[in-house]
C-alpha cells in the first residue's frame, strides 16, 4: 500500500528547474502507487513574514491552514528548493516560520529544555539545487541551508530520517546533466516505503 506524500515546492517560480524536479518526483511517486499532493508555495496567498513572536497574534491565512492539514495528513514530506545565499529562499523560510508553529509542529513543557516533537512518525526528502559545486557547498560552506531544514526544522519537530539529494551547479548546466538529475529524483521517489 502506498504512502501519503506531500511535496512542497519552495521555489518562488513555477518555471524553475526545481519545479521540474518536483513534477518528476510527484509523477514517479504516483506511478509507484503513492497518494501525492503538491504544494506550490508560489501559488499560495499568505504573508511570509511572522510579525509577532507570539504566533497566535497573527491568524493563519486559509492557504496556511490547508498546508497544516496537508502536513498532518502526510506520512512523508518532500521539500524541493534552491540554495540562495547559503539558505532557503525567503518564501520557503516564511512558510516554515508561519506554519511550523508551537502547538502544531512542536511544544515546550515547563522544566524541559527539549520540545515534544509533534510531527513524529514522518520521514522526509530534501531535493536541493545549488549553483556552487556541491562538494564546495558541503565541505567549505558546510551546507547551512540543508542543516537548517534537516536538523533545526524537520528533525526538531520529529521528522526523520531526512534524506538529501543536492543538484548542481545548475547555472550553465546542460540538458543531459539535468536529465540525469531528474532521473535521480525519479529514483529517490521510487524508494519511498
Amino acid at each position: 500500500m502506498g504512502k501519503k506524500i506531500l511535496v512542497v515546492l519552495g521555489h518562488p517560480s513555477n518555471e524553475s528547474f526545481c519545479s521540474a524536479l518536483a513534477d518528476t518526483y510527484v509523477a514517479a511517486a504516483k506511478a509507484d502507487g503513492h497518494d501525492v499532493q503538491l504544494l506550490r508555495l508560489a501559488n499560495l496567498n499568505f504573508d511570509p513574514i511572522l510579525h509577532y513572536s507570539k504566533a497566535h497574534l497573527q491568524p493563519l491565512e486559509a492557504d496556511l491552514l490547508a498546508a497544516q492539514s496537508a502536513i498532518k495528513w502526510a506520512e512523508h514530506l518532500t521539500f524541493v528548493y534552491p540554495i540562495w545565499w547559503g539558505g532557503a529562499p525567503a518564501l520557503l523560510k516564511g512558510f516554515i516560520d508561519r506554519v511550523f508553529l508551537s502547538g502544531f509542529a512542536f511544544k515546550f513543557h515547563r522544566g524541559s529544555p527539549y520540545p515534544e516533537q509533534l510531527l513524529k512518525g514522518r520521514t522526509a526528502h530534501l531535493l536541493v539545487t545549488v549553483d556552487t559545486p556541491p562538494w564546495y557547498f558541503r565541505w567549505i560552506y558546510r551546507m547551512p541551508g540543508i542543516h537548517e531544514m534537516r536538523k533545526t526544522t524537520l528533525e526538531f519537530c520529529g521528522i526523520k530520517p531526512v534524506k538529501v539529494l543536492t543538484f548542481g551547479p545548475v547555472m550553465d548546466s546542460q540538458d543531459k546533466q539535468r536529465d540525469g538529475w531528474l532521473a535521480k529524483a525519479r529514483l529517490l521517489a521510487g524508494k519511498i516505503r
